[in-house]
């Protein structure tokens, strides 16, 4: 084990013990479900918000003494799972596992049934991935100033892929595009996979797309990455500069996972899951295999987890405005 994932898993060990004083304590004092518990993934299966709601899901059921199901509720981009969460019981059995459309899609979508912050009560933040900015390897970018360069000479006729209309990627790439002063033509994908393979193919010439879904094209020389959204560069990819250091100071834009319950769920419910949870994610098994696939472990607990759904969900409606991203 490398000195980082060592520091890493005792980090999210004190975290959770920190944290969550409530969940080491007396018999008593911490809350015991009493029926099985759900946790509801908004995806189909597949993908590593299922891989990651399953995952958990598996090593929590021994932990509650209560199975564990994951429930898939694909539908109206991550909707009709936030809603079906934000409508149950608040009492600790029912979880879903977020990301970043729980705080972009209320700008996004004209009319939606749930507020990010208001119905959810923040339980966990499981890992964080940046986007990275890849093209094919035989571009003239060689660097993000040679792609600022390139995107300027193209005269928006450069073409730049996104995993879709109004995710992640689409509007990390619109503030990037703000930012650098630069513009491009946006070309929106189902998913990031089809677009990392027309960008292998030589069909799109760049493209902004969450780190685990390139990553491997990547190492194996497939793809070139320019640079990486987050405000510290990839333990995955430590070559790789940020746009930050690189370009443009403070740029910060990362995709992230965790699991919320909804609003009014009991204190000491969500001490415990949390607490259980960090537990899960300082497993070698599991931060390992999440670290391969170029995510970074983070464990936050509710409070800081809450504070950052606050700050993404007042952070997107002007980004989406400028960039002109509606869905129905």
């Amino acid at each position: 084990m490398t000195l980082r994932r060592d520091l890493l898993l005792r980090s999210a060990l004190l975290a959770g013990a920190g944290l969550l004083p409530r969940a080491a304590g007396a018999v008593g004092t911490t809350w015991v479900p009493d029926r099985p518990l759900r946790v509801i993934v908004p995806v189909a299966p597949g993908g590593s918000l299922d891989i990651l709601g399953r995952v958990l899901a598996r090593q929590l059921a021994p932990r509650l003494g209560q199975p564990v199901v994951a429930e898939n509720h694909p539908g109206a981009g991550s909707n009709l799972a936030f809603e079906l969460t934000a409508r149950a019981r608040p009492d600790g059995h029912t979880l879903v596992v977020g990301s970043d459309p729980l705080t972009i899609n209320p700008a996004l979508y004209p009319r939606i049934a749930f507020d990010p912050v208001r119905d959810f009560a923040p339980v966990i933040e499981a890992v964080r991935a940046p986007q990275v900015l890849v093209v094919n390897p035989r571009s003239p970018a060689r660097d993000l100033a040679g792609f600022v360069a390139w995107a300027r000479e193209a005269e928006g006729k450069l073409s730049v892929a996104s995993q879709g209309n109004g995710s992640i990627g689409h509007l990390a790439g619109a503030l990037f595009g703000q930012e650098a002063g630069i513009a491009y033509t946006h070309v929106p994908y189902r998913g990031g996979g089809p677009a990392v393979v027309d960008v292998v193919a030589g069909h799109v010439e760049a493209l902004f797309v969450t780190l685990p879904a390139a990553i491997e094209h990547i190492r194996a020389g497939r793809l070139r990455a320019l640079a990486v959204t987050s405000a510290q560069r990839s333990g995955a990819l430590p070559d790789v500069p940020t746009v930050a250091e690189a370009l443009l100071p403070g740029f910060d834009v990362v995709t992230w996972q965790g699991i919320l319950a909804p609003a009014g769920t009991p204190p000491a419910a969500i001490a415990r899951l949390a607490g259980e949870l960090a537990a899960i994610l300082a497993l070698p098994e599991v931060a390992g295999d999440l670290e391969r696939q170029g995510f970074t472990v983070t464990a936050t607990g509710p409070d800081r987890f809450a504070a950052h759904v606050r700050a993404e969900a007042a952070r997107w409606p002007e980004v989406v405005r400028r960039a002109n991203a509606r869905l129905e």
